[in-house]
């Protein structure tokens, strides 16, 4: 009978998943310079008028219509309906 449990013991730690850091994100967001642009977040869209880009930029408004292609080097600012940037992004 203690072979038994003892068996049993060791199946049932074997299927107890062990700990492991989580894996670092990817660096797309730094591929299209989205990570230096976060601080635009809640900014008035009127001031990417007075920014130049040094890659492809989609500036993208509710409602329209956007491909679905993606692209890691091409850099997304949406603007929601109050003329605010509301996500930086790349794709």
């Amino acid at each position: 009978m203690a072979k038994l449990l003892l068996c049993t013991a060791l199946i049932v730690a074997g299927c107890v998943p062990t700990l492991q850091p989580p894996a670092e994100p990817l660096p797309t967001e730094t591929l299209c310079g989205a990570a230096d642009l976060q601080a635009l977040v809640g900014q008035p869209a009127k001031v990417l008028q007075t920014m130049r880009f040094g890659q492809q930029v989609r500036i993208i408004r509710p409602g329209m219509a956007v491909t679905a292609d993606f692209s890691e080097t091409r850099l997304n600012i949406d603007i929601n309906a109050n003329e605010k940037i509301s996500r930086v992004y790349c794709g």
